[in-house]
């Protein structure tokens, strides 16, 4: 881990301890990313060129059998990481309860280019009520077919809270 990273970290609070209990991959930021759909809040997504043509077909396939995805968020950098943890911390959230729901920056699949939080016009994006979506019944059914897995199943050994809306394209760029 850089220098740079380290301090970055240390001024949100994030120390050696938070560091050694993190159970996720650190990455690195994608360099080479590609301009996507906006998002459902009408804000620019980008993600990698691997993970955007894996998104198209699955959200092709998706609309053939009916079903609307919506993307929420593709590529994160690491000082977007370091922004919603600040927003967090200025609201009187608790560090170790964000570091559940927000990876540690510099450890965030969204960094890669590949991770995207998907939604659905039947729920609020970024909760678990999409698991009670046919979106998501489809995305279980049918993701493994366009290389996407959910990364963060119930009970899962990251140590992060249950995501059923973000889902990683597998294939490395």
């Amino acid at each position: 881990m850089n220098v740079q990273l380290l301090s970055k970290l240390h001024a949100l609070g994030i120390n050696e301890c938070h560091l050694r209990a993190c159970k996720l991959l650190e990455y690195e930021e994608c360099k080479n990313l590609v301009r996507s759909e906006n998002d459902m809040f009408g804000r620019v997504q980008r993600m990698s060129p691997t993970a955007l043509s894996c998104w198209h077909k699955l959200k092709r396939a998706a609309a053939k059998d009916s079903i609307e995805l919506l993307l929420v968020s593709a590529f994160r950098s690491i000082d977007y990481q370091c922004e919603l943890i600040t927003r967090k911390l200025k609201k009187g959230e608790d560090l170790s309860t964000i570091l559940k729901v927000n990876a540690i920056p510099g450890f965030s699949e969204h960094h890669t280019g590949q991770a995207l939080d998907l939604n659905t016009t039947e729920c609020c994006p970024l909760s678990e009520e999409f698991e009670l979506t046919s979106a998501f019944d489809w995305l279980q059914e049918n993701a493994s077919h366009y290389k996407f897995s959910m990364s963060f199943p119930r009970n899962n050994i990251r140590g992060m809270v249950y995501e059923p809306w973000h889902w990683t394209c597998q294939i490395r760029p």
